[in-house]
């Protein structure tokens, strides 16, 4: 194990990122989300990152939605990003914290309109006797906004991964691959481990 400069994770995430967005034709800031809830049930599911820094990785959703859920009774997570044609992927783990109200606004006004009707038709993650109920809704609060601004709806906002564990995997011949571990420390530095394939 040795330390490392405080941005080297983070810059490093940052250069395969650009490289997904150069090579990757669909979604490359697709990541999947794992969550649990109190009792310690996993889930998983694909979302898509909307901003990341520092500060951590952000993603948006229904509060009400089981993930929702599961980060308000459980407040850690890990996204997981594979871009297959880089042959790359990058595992991310630590507390969650909920967006300012202030992020939450405005990336909800940056969605397109039809996408904001949705978040008020939809109670995520909730049965539905067919598709024809979300239709319903959905012209339901098309008519309701058919003019001005659409607002954001009470339950829906965003939640931050702060990242505490980066591990960075490449694929190398014959399943030999290479795995870098990188761990947050107490003062906000990192050490970095290299992990056996």
């Amino acid at each position: 194990m040795k330390t490392v400069e405080q941005d080297v994770p983070l810059k490093l995430f940052g250069e395969w990122f650009e490289e997904a967005h150069k090579i990757e034709p669909i979604n490359p800031e697709a990541m999947a989300l794992a969550t649990a809830t109190a009792d310690g049930r996993p889930s998983a599911r694909m979302v898509l990152l909307k901003d990341w820094g520092p500060e951590g990785f952000v993603f948006y959703t229904n509060f009400e939605s089981r993930k929702g859920g599961e980060l308000q009774a459980n407040g850690r997570a890990a996204l997981l990003f594979y871009w297959r044609k880089l042959a790359r992927q990058i595992r991310i783990e630590g507390p969650v914290e909920a967006v300012s109200e202030a992020e939450a606004e405005a990336y909800f006004a940056s969605r397109p309109r039809d996408t904001q009707i949705g978040a008020w038709a939809s109670q995520q993650s909730r049965p539905m006797e067919g598709r024809w109920v979300f239709e319903k809704e959905i012209a339901r609060f098309a008519a309701k906004y058919m003019v001005g601004k659409v607002p954001r709806p009470p339950q829906w906002s965003g939640f931050r991964v702060i990242a505490e564990e980066f591990e960075f995997w490449r694929e190398r011949r014959f399943r030999l691959h290479e795995r870098r571990l990188y761990k947050r420390q107490p003062d906000g530095g990192w050490t970095l481990e290299i992990l056996f394939p």
